[in-house]
């Protein structure tokens, strides 16, 4: 018995932190209420938002009147998708900011881009929140993170589409900055998983 309820619990602890790591990722809908759409300054809706590595955006537009279209810098400029890194247009796209850098959309519609539908979105990295009490062996100082360089137009984060009847998954390596840290997020989490072990047994 005691084989057996030590297995539930192992099991419930993996389910719940899982469940915690994507709970603190955002899901931001492009434009608000209004969506993706002709008529909106996407520059005014960035301002003030702050997007992080393990965020997605959810684009709502009409599917056949518009697409979501990830392209490079060059491109956002010029308000081409001739060589866009992705595009869909089903109607609503959702797509994970995987990683730091700035993300570049607009929309491949012939003169909807030149219009406005364009938006650029600089993503941070994911910053640690606590420090190891002590440092790596040999280090003098306490470790850094490490500084995010935003990719340039050829290497610009790739992007994946999902239908609106999926979600996007958010593994524990996708949400950890780099090794040696621990988010706050995590140390509550194992704090409540403690607590409950110990009121299980």
């Amino acid at each position: 018995m005691a084989g057996c309820t030590s297995s539930a619990i192992g099991v419930l602890l993996l389910l719940l932190c899982c469940t915690m790591w994507t709970a603190f990722a955002t899901d931001h809908t492009v434009g608000g209420s209004t969506g993706w759409a002709n008529g909106v300054d996407y520059t005014k809706w960035t301002s003030g938002k702050t997007f992080v590595a393990g965020d997605s955006l959810t684009f709502n537009y009409g599917a056949g009147v518009h697409t979501v279209d990830q392209v490079s810098a060059t491109e956002y400029s010029s308000c081409s998708a001739s060589n866009a890194l992705s595009t869909d247009g089903s109607g609503q796209t959702t797509v994970k900011l995987s990683k730091a850098g700035t993300y570049y959309f607009i929309c491949g519609v012939a003169s909807h881009c030149s219009n406005g539908m364009k938006i650029a979105v600089p993503v941070k990295a994911a910053s640690p929140a606590i420090s190891p009490a002590t440092p790596p062996s040999g280090s003098t100082k306490p470790p850094t993170a490490a500084t995010a360089t935003p990719p340039s137009a050829s290497t610009t984060p790739s992007v994946s589409t999902t239908p609106s009847t999926t979600t996007p998954t958010t593994t524990v390596a996708d949400k950890q900055s780099s090794a040696g840290y621990v988010s706050s997020a995590s140390v509550a989490m194992l704090t409540g998983l403690l607590a409950l072990e110990l009121v299980l047994l």
